[in-house]
């Protein structure tokens, strides 16, 4: 049984994920603004708050994300800051927290979320794609130095059905529109990137670490005929 500390839990894929990890037996924690249905805290990455972790970790997976879609010359510098705040620099933050705790595993896992628009250019993505493109940057020089005892990777999908896309997926004819941007003419399913996360802090995927594995329907790296 792993001890598996989820920062988010409450809804969307993080919710997903941490339901199939508690299905496989593994101890779920969770840490979000607002409370779960399993053992939670209350935690703002915004806000400074301090983690309690438990003595040993065998695995982190930092779930909050951010969607805000505009012109880029009307994005202030207010908002880059906080997109950039809320998935780069929270990241990084809860991981120094949870090291300690890390290191005592015996081979520990960390898992971060980017998006499809850091490897393919969209238009209306400049600051989630810088925000995301730092958590890329991030997983691969984490993975650099804390190997061998803890792997780092990065999940980047495309849009997912979930309550952060509520205002993309809101409509029959908003979902057909995104599903035909892909080549495998669909949107995400969260249960299907919850999977993905869930084998990536399981041992069967103890010989992969500094990836970035792109769940993108295609989007990012297939051009169909």
């Amino acid at each position: 049984m792993k001890s598996i500390l989820i920062i988010g839990g409450n809804s969307g894929i993080s919710e997903k994920l941490a339901q199939q990890l508690q299905l496989s037996g593994d101890q779920v924690l969770t840490a979000s603004r607002e409370p779960s249905a399993f053992t939670h805290q209350t935690y703002d990455v915004s806000s400074g708050d301090k983690l309690v972790i438990p003595d040993q970790l065998d695995a982190l997976v930092y779930c909050p994300g951010s969607i805000t879609l505009k012109p880029f010359n009307s994005l202030s510098r207010e908002e880059m800051l906080a997109e950039f705040e809320l998935n780069a620099l929270g990241a990084a933050t809860t991981i120094q927290q949870a090291l300690p705790a890390l290191r005592k595993s015996a081979a520990a896992s960390v898992v971060l979320f980017s998006t499809v628009a850091v490897q393919t250019g969209l238009p209306y993505h400049a600051s989630i794609a810088m925000a995301k493109g730092a958590i890329e940057g991030l997983t691969r020089s984490l993975a650099a130095e804390l190997a061998p005892k803890i792997r780092v990777n990065a999940i980047a999908p495309s849009l997912t059905v979930t309550p952060l896309a509520e205002n993309l997926v809101n409509t029959d004819a908003k979902c057909q529109a995104s599903a035909d941007r892909h080549p495998l003419k669909r949107i995400g399913d969260p249960e299907e990137i919850a999977s993905l996360a869930a084998w990536l802090v399981s041992d069967a995927s103890r010989f992969v670490t500094g990836q970035i594995i792109h769940a993108d329907g295609g989007l990012g790296s297939v051009r169909t005929l």
